[in-house]
């Protein structure tokens, strides 16, 4: 019987790669990678020679079944991401649940993943949290939004740059203008920053200042007062 590692990779610097995750990818039989050529760079930059196989929401469903048998027969597989922790807002899931569903082994390594920097730079509290990733485009966003406003937890989104001024705005409409919020964009990057406020400096910090980078919101939960 073989075994699925789930391995986490760096979200920006490369130097957050653990030596463990590096001695992993160079050790499994199949690497499985979201985008390949992504990927491809992070192999190449740690002389990893693992053999890949794209592996992303769109062709999922159709290769767990494969990918189980192959386990079964041996080999030893890896899944990565194009960045952070796979399964969390990423593929994953339904791998792992096969896996563990037919008896193979799986073992998370610890590593990169956006929100808990996010969560813990933001200076909300975070000893209870509730994450939320990407919230609906269209069709049941207002819902989540009304049962959210109740939440007491700090909440944690993460959220396209092209949609972060109407998700603050939103914030301002659901949660009320001054619910505190911590945007963090480009987390461990050159560029990293973080802009704290009420929901509305927030939004006002933005609407001056377009947000660009890959972005984690923190909000903080109802004040039960």
């Amino acid at each position: 019987m073989g075994k699925l590692y789930i391995v986490p990779t760096p979200i920006g610097n490369l130097e957050d790669m653990t030596f463990r995750a590096i001695t992993v990818l160079k050790e499994a039989d199949c690497v499985l990678a979201e985008d390949t050529r992504t990927s491809g760079k992070l192999m190449k930059h740690f002389e990893i020679g693992t053999p890949m196989q794209s592996h992303h929401m769109h062709n999922e469903h159709k290769t767990v079944e494969n990918l189980v048998k192959r386990m079964q027969a041996g080999e030893t597989i890896a899944l990565i991401s194009d960045a952070g922790t796979p399964a969390i807002s990423d593929p994953g899931f339904l791998l792992t649940r096969a896996c563990v569903e037919n008896g193979i082994d799986v073992e998370c390594l610890p590593g990169a993943t956006a929100f808990v920097p996010a969560l813990v730079n933001s200076g909300l509290p975070n000893d209870k949290f509730v994450f939320e990733g990407f919230l609906p485009d269209k069709k049941g966003r207002q819902t989540r939004f009304l049962a959210l406003a109740e939440e007491t937890r700090t909440m944690i989104f993460y959220v396209s740059p092209h949609k972060l001024n109407k998700t603050l705005a939103e914030y301002v409409q659901y949660f009320g203008a001054d619910r505190p919020v911590s945007v963090s964009r480009e987390l461990s990057k050159l560029h990293e920053e973080t802009v704290r406020g009420t929901a509305e400096e927030v939004l006002k910090h933005f609407e001056a200042k377009p947000a660009k980078g890959e972005i984690v919101v923190c909000v903080g939960g109802k004040n039960l007062k």
